[in-house]
């Protein structure tokens, strides 16, 4: 394991992992948590890293290991210490980084490879919810050893799963059989199903700034926002990529909307939306999130696969284009 500082870039390399997500701490500056897998989380083990950032790059806090391989990660809304992670083996783990072993908990109902867990962020809401390749979403309550409830109604794997902040109790979900769906928990029930690509879509994200925008990435290379209050046709279409959109986030600078994905960052609002490509890992990008703490910073991850051991390469960038917003 070796950190590289230099320039606007702030690089970790992990050898023997592949990185799936990333997600900065909502409590502690510089803080985040990396899940990652051995073998593209085919075959082998998991690994949940915590990282911390200073002026002289990227080091380990601690480490956790999994017997199948991490996919996910989320931190609790209401205990700086405490994350959720999911993995292949269709469970969930829920941890404290201020101890040296874990986990303290394991929830394991979903029959599949659990690939997508998030924690809202409601006040009064301590509730996770998590998406399957079984084609379920539960609800969790991490207090609870148990599901609260299972929704049911995708046709194909699912691949992102992410609460309303805005709406208590909804989230919405995305699949591989090509819809976007709007769920409420307090009806167990579907509330909308958009038929949003004509191909698998691998991330979905809401706007923290409007209640009613859903922003979805997709196999076909598109990224396409949804007004919620009339889904018939997207409100933006955002072309350019030339691979698979792995994940997805929204976030707001100077009331701009801005959205990245991979390595793109659109401004939908103008004429000419792609503001800036960020081109610095020679694999596929599959972690990506964007640091409250501190809002031009973008982390993201890729596995190297032609480097030997495979190495997770965990970068904290500031782009360009964020100065001149």
């Amino acid at each position: 394991m070796s950190a590289t500082p230099g320039g606007g870039v702030r690089t970790l390399r992990v050898p023997g992992r592949h990185g799936y997500a990333a997600e900065f701490s909502p409590y502690l500056p510089g803080r985040l948590a990396c899940a990652a897998s051995q073998h593209y989380g085919i075959a082998g083990s998991g690994t949940l890293l915590i990282l911390d950032q200073n002026e002289s790059g990227l080091r380990l806090f601690r480490s956790f290991d999994w017997n199948d391989g991490l996919f996910d990660v989320t931190w609790s809304e209401n205990n700086e210490h405490v994350l959720v992670t999911c993995s292949g083996d269709g469970s969930l783990q829920l941890w404290d980084t201020a101890r040296a072993t874990g986990p303290l908990q394991v929830f394991k109902e979903h029959t599949q490879e659990v690939y997508s867990v998030d924690w809202s962020q409601t006040r009064g809401e301590q509730l996770v919810v998590s998406g399957s390749w079984d084609q379920t979403v539960k609800l969790w309550d991490p207090t609870v050893g148990k599901s609260l409830c299972t929704f049911r109604g995708h046709e194909s794997v699912i691949y992102s799963t992410i609460w309303s902040p805005h709406i208590p109790g909804c989230f919405a979900s995305s699949s591989g059989d090509q819809t976007l769906r709007i769920w409420d928990m307090k009806t167990t029930g579907v509330r909308i199903v958009v038929p949003a690509h004509q191909a698998e879509i691998l991330s979905c994200d809401w706007c923290k700034y409007n209640e009613n925008l859903v922003v979805t990435g997709a196999v076909d290379c598109s990224l396409r926002g949804w007004d919620l209050r009339n889904v018939r046709q997207p409100v933006f279409e955002l072309l350019g990529h030339t691979y698979a959109i792995r994940r997805v986030k929204v976030i707001l600078i100077f009331k701009l909307f801005i959205f990245l994905y991979i390595h793109r960052f659109w401004n939908f609002s103008k004429p000419d939306p792609l503001l800036e490509t960020v081109e610095h890992h020679t694999e596929f990008t599959c972690g990506l999130d964007l640091s409250l703490q501190s809002p031009t910073q973008v982390m993201d991850q890729s596995p190297h696969i032609f480097s030997y051991p495979y190495t997770i390469f965990n970068k904290i960038i500031i782009p360009v284009c964020y100065s001149s917003l």
